[in-house]
């Protein structure tokens, strides 16, 4: 009832004693605001409460090019600018163009419905929600469309949104300026860092924070620093001093999918994710994405993300007991239409090429020692899921002499929940427990190693993450090609331990890998990938070596003498 409310009900609004007008609310408003009491003016650096405007410029959502030339509206008359930046937008300035000083005669319209206060100041804070309800009111969009020479059913026809930029009249070095936040940073950098110096409390934190983003839109941000502390130069020309109206009745937007091909291994517990985006997911306008993997359909509901964001989605299953390339359907719907992708996976048997059966007999006269490879590392992951919670905004609404009702003019809010995982292990290899000379972990050559890696998974969000659960081995006498073991896996899901599989041709069936015989002395290093960590923003993996050293062979534990005739 809430939503039918504020989108479909013809809404009465009353604004100031001057202005009692029908009007209808067209707009939604992405705009926030900061701010906070302000230091000491001097007879040349100063400003006064009120002393404010906002310069309008519409701009087509598509590609977020210019439209009009903007407009600066403001309560004041303020005649006695002798400085001032042209009518530029913070897009003209984030696309490279300089901040240029002019003398010019500074021009300004003073809307028909006045202002709400926009920067805050010692004297008293600005309201967000009085700031949002105006640039959303018909009668006021309608005054900017006429002010910018558009038709008013073309700029709310979903074509086209307002960029909102706070402006500041201020005395700086004796001269009065109108300068918006991001010229005010432009300036500052300008001037060397004296109107910094100088009007800090204004310039660099109550003007730029007098509007920032809820969530990102036009390629700027939403701001999640600080609401009450000065902001540098380089924030405030990336993420303040903004806000941005896109109007109710807009279509909505088909939803798109970006998807990554991927590489697994067989009998292994994976996550496959894509990126949903495109328009604005919420409980009233939900999206979800089916994955069709073998047969079988896994769907993801209650998608959410804000508008020019997305959101990562994905799904938990097992992989096949076969190699095989395997084509995964995937389908996102939501704002009455369906969009769609595909995913390769690449599923493949690591457990096919164990070394051959060493005899006591090899030679390798050519052998070089290798270098340790290195495969990708990843040890940690991030992601999110966005939250919605909606936020009530009542409205009285006059029907007359004392009678009227109430309306919830709110809005979805959304939060970022984080989540995280990380990945840890560690490797070692010693000499099998059978071999009679070993010291310590120096051995000779044509005995076995014994291995252990342990694994460990932290994560706050377990369901979205499966353990580490495989580890290859390579080994250098192959250079680290050619032959692998592929660990046995056995422990805790996110706290595994791995080892040799049993080797056959072990007399005592051990967990072994036997050194060739003629292996050199010195160190000897089998490499380790563990691998199959998975998170919704892809696999962890770490790589793993420990040594032994080689010091001598076994024929030197063997002595052959003549048999004693008595």
């Amino acid at each position: 009832m809430k939503r039918l409310c504020s989108v479909l009900l013809v809404l009465t609004l009353l604004f100031t004693s001057l202005c009692s007008t029908t009007a209808y609310a067209v707009g939604d408003g992405n705009v926030d605001n900061g701010g906070g009491g302000m230091g000491q003016g001097t007879s040349t650096d100063k400003w006064s409460p009120g002393n404010e405007g906002v310069r309008v410029t519409v701009v087509r959502a598509s590609d977020h090019a210019v439209v009009t030339t903007p407009i600066d509206l403001t309560n004041k008359s303020p005649s006695d600018i002798r400085l001032h930046f042209g009518k530029v937008s913070k897009l003209s300035y984030t696309g490279g163009r300089g901040v240029s000083p002019s003398g010019s005669k500074y021009t300004y319209v003073n809307p028909a419905q006045a202002l709400p206060t926009i920067i805050s100041s010692g004297s008293g804070n600005a309201n967000i929600e009085a700031i949002k309800s105006y640039f959303t009111d018909e009668q006021v969009i309608r005054s900017i469309a006429g002010m910018t020479g558009m038709d008013f059913d073309t700029l709310v026809g979903g074509d086209y949104k307002l960029l909102i930029e706070p402006i500041a009249y201020i005395t700086f070095q004796g001269v009065k300026v109108a300068m918006t936040a991001t010229e005010s940073a432009l300036y500052n950098e300008q001037v060397g860092g004296l109107l910094r110096s100088k009007m800090v409390s204004l310039s660099h934190k109550n003007l730029p924070l007098a509007m920032f983003l809820e969530v990102a839109d036009l390629g700027y941000p939403a701001w999640s620093g600080s609401r009450s502390s000065a902001a540098s130069d380089s924030d405030i020309k990336s993420s303040l001093g903004l806000g941005v109206v896109r109007f109710k009745d807009m279509p909505a937007e088909s939803p798109e999918i970006s998807t990554d091909n991927y590489k697994y291994r067989v009998n292994t517990e994976v996550i496959t994710s894509v990126t949903v985006s495109g328009g604005q997911s919420d409980p009233d306008n939900p999206v979800s994405v089916t994955f069709y993997i073998e047969g079988r359909s896994y769907r993801v509901s209650n998608v959410y993300y804000p508008n020019g964001d997305s959101q990562i989605a994905w799904v938990r299953w097992t992989t096949p007991s076969t190699p095989q390339t395997m084509t995964i359907q995937v389908s996102v719907s939501g704002g009455g239409s369906t969009s769609q992708g595909v995913i390769t996976a690449k599923i493949a048997d690591l457990d096919q090429n164990e070394p051959p059966n060493p005899v006591a007999d090899d030679r390798n006269d050519s052998y070089t020692k290798p270098s340790v490879p290195s495969n990708a590392q990843v040890t940690s992951s991030s992601w999110g899921v966005w939250r919605p919670w909606w936020k009530a905004y009542w409205v009285w609404h006059s029907t007359g002499d004392d009678s009227g009702y109430w309306c919830d003019h709110g809005w979805w809010e959304f939060d970022f929940d984080r989540y995280h995982a990380s990945l840890s292990a560690s490797m070692s290899i010693k000499p099998d427990d059978k071999n009679p000379t070993a010291s310590g972990k120096t051995m000779k050559s044509g005995y076995g190693i014994n291995q252990t890696v342990t694994a460990n998974v932290s994560t706050n969000q377990s369901s979205a993450v499966t353990g580490a659960q495989n580890a290859v081995t390579y080994f250098p006498e192959f250079q680290y090609k050619s032959f692998w073991r592929l660990l046995d896996r056995s422990g805790g899901s996110y706290s595994p331990t791995f080892e040799f599989k049993k080797n056959e041709y072990s007399t005592y069936n051990r967990r072994t890998h036997f050194t060739p015989i003629w292996i050199p002395d010195g160190s000897y290093t089998p490499y380790t990938w563990l691998i199959d960590c998975w998170t919704p923003t892809g696999m962890l993996s770490m790589n793993l070596t420990d040594s032994v050293t080689i010091s001598g062979n076994l024929w030197t534990d063997w002595h052959i003498a003549p048999q004693n005739p008595n």
